[in-house]
């Protein structure tokens, strides 16, 4: 038996998978969590907006943790001088050793491209950023955002077109998020002392308020629920399917060219940062 087929059973056998829809209604997947009103679920459960002022911004959680999954959202970023601004959308588990997969949307002036920038975490480290350009505006219209994760691997994927992957290499001791069922969060939120030139570009509060859109939601995923988790598939065809996707060739071509051209900031090439050397994945990705 191959490793990724041990690994099937075994999720299949403690996880009891059932073959369910999981899109739709962002009223029954997702809780506005703070804002003061300034999160709001439109359009019967279509549209989700988040918004920032100069006195707060607002953010949602999903109702449901996930142990494992292929997730889309849709998000259509603020528009015009977004300068100071930070749109986050990440999974993350709670407490010290937490785990994290994270997107991060830095506002620039108008004109300027937005920042993407991507993180992981295991057991409470990060310190494994990304950041790029991306090929169209993303204020203008949706896009959508994708993290795949499952035992072999975390790919963010752009509107279908791979990003970043990081490997499961627990074979040669680097921790991989495996364990802790984790949230989808999402954060609109004043972040004008770093997030743009370093701090020193600022939000122009006259342009407020700040507005980020979600909209077509889509979770094939392991819900966790009292010690337990449900994998769920959009069709009967390809239940679980993603339990066991990789890239592909034409997948590894389009992360290259993505990292070749759009890519500003990798970690695993900042001799600034670890000049004792760089963290063990960055030889093996």
């Amino acid at each position: 038996m191959t490793k990724i087929f041990l690994v099937l059973v075994l999720l299949q056998t403690l996880f009891n998978i059932l073959v369910v829809a999981s899109a739709g209604n962002l009223n029954q997947d997702f809780d506005l969590t703070w804002g003061d009103g300034r999160a709001q679920i439109l359009d019967n459960g279509q549209l989700l907006t988040l918004s920032l002022d100069k006195s707060s911004g607002s953010g949602f959680r999903s109702k449901n943790q996930y142990l494992f999954g292929k997730i889309d959202m849709q998000i259509k970023l603020v528009p015009g001088n977004s300068a100071g601004t930070v749109t986050a959308y990440y999974l993350s588990s709670l407490g010290s050793t937490h785990d994290e997969i994270d997107f991060e949307f830095l506002g620039n002036l108008s004109g300027d491209p937005y920042i993407l920038h991507t993180n992981v975490f295991t057991q409470g480290k990060g310190n494994r950023e990304q950041q790029f350009y991306l090929w169209f505006d993303p204020t203008k219209d949706f896009h959508t955002y994708s993290i795949l994760w499952n035992p072999q691997s975390i790919i963010f994927s752009v509107d279908g077109t791979p990003i970043r992957q990081f490997k499961n290499f627990e074979s040669k001791g680097i921790p991989f998020p495996k364990n802790q069922a984790m949230s989808i969060y999402s954060s609109l939120w004043n972040a004008d002392d770093w997030a743009t030139r370093g701090g020193l570009v600022k939000a122009d509060w006259s342009k407020a308020p700040f507005t980020a859109s979600y909209r077509n939601f889509n979770a094939q995923a392991c819900t966790w629920s009292s010690g337990s988790s449900h994998c769920s598939s959009s069709s009967s065809s390809s239940s679980s399917s993603w339990l066991s996707q990789s890239l592909d060739a034409t997948g590894q071509e389009r992360i290259k060219w993505v990292q070749k051209n759009y890519m500003i900031y990798n970690y695993c090439r900042d001799t600034k940062r670890f000049p004792q050397g760089f963290p063990a994945e960055c030889s093996l990705a």
